[in-house]
């Protein structure tokens, strides 16, 4: 019995999902239209051009690679130091777990707003009590170092993420592999090294391209705290396409950079296939 026929209506819904709204993304990208003067009217490239020419532009793909790249590092790196300390025995084990979890279960809006007003806010955040008691000048972290601020914040709420991924994977390893490097007299850096990190590099791998996925569509942390400024310094193509679109009212405009940032996610994706494949 052919099974295609079976197959056919989730197959068709996924396909309308996924090509109906790129089909509009394109044809409105060659549309002059703003919200507050319809209708669409056909303008060839007008838009492509005017995204092309528009002076934020590099300085938004350069903040867009910079938040995909840092916390990459940041969660692959802390994430295989919670893991690796995470899967040897240690009083209150099961609650620590627990704990360096549960930020991932935190939404996006509310763990930036924590963030901003507990911890990041110059007059009674948590950072400005500590400065002031060190006899420091507080700092407003949003004014002079948003990227940072936001670095820290995406970073938190996605490194227990980068754990879970990684301790499933630690409690995969052979035990005999890590005793038998012992027994040949491999202290804990070169046992972490030779048997840990290579067990350890296909889930990195995998963690790497979910990760990047959710990095290049960071929206949430920078409305709620800095709403891509001061200026353009923390507006990246998600927020870019979202000021242009609802801020703007240029769907056309808004259009042309939803297909410019198609591109560089294929782009970034293609790059980190390449990578991994050779390391795996």
């Amino acid at each position: 019995m052919k099974t295609w026929p079976l197959l056919l209506p989730s197959v068709a819904v996924l396909a309308i999902w996924a090509f109906v709204p790129l089909v509009l993304t394109l044809w409105y990208s060659f549309q002059n239209y703003n919200l507050q003067m319809p209708p669409a009217v056909f303008g060839g490239l007008i838009n492509y051009e005017f995204l092309f020419t528009d002076s934020d532009l590099p300085l938004v793909v350069l903040n867009t690679l910079i938040m995909v790249f840092v916390p990459l590092i940041v969660t692959v790196v802390l994430g295989t130091a919670f893991a690796v300390i995470y899967d040897g025995p240690f009083p209150g084990q099961p609650i620590a777990r627990i704990l360096v979890i549960t930020p991932f279960f935190v939404m996006p809006t509310v763990a930036a707003l924590v963030w901003k007003n507990l911890f990041f806010h110059p007059v009674w955040g948590l950072f400005s009590w500590l400065q002031q008691s060190l006899g420091m000048q507080p700092i407003d972290w949003f004014s002079s170092h948003p990227m940072t601020a936001i670095i820290i914040i995406i970073s938190w709420a996605w490194t227990p993420f980068a754990t879970l991924i990684l301790l499933t994977a630690m409690q995969s390893l052979d035990r005999e592999q890590i005793e038998a490097a012992r027994m040949d007299g491999a202290k804990s850096i070169a046992r972490f090294y030779y048997v840990v990190l290579p067990h350890l590099y296909r889930p990195i791998a995998v963690l790497v391209m979910l990760e990047t996925v959710f990095f290049l569509s960071t929206y949430a942390e920078i409305y709620v705290t800095t709403m891509g400024g001061p200026g353009s310094a923390t507006t990246n193509i998600p927020f870019y396409i979202y000021s242009r679109a609802l801020m703007g009212f240029d769907v056309g405009l808004a259009s042309a950079a939803g297909v410019f940032a198609i591109i560089i996610a294929n782009i970034v994706a293609f790059f980190f296939v390449r990578i991994m494949s050779e390391q795996i």
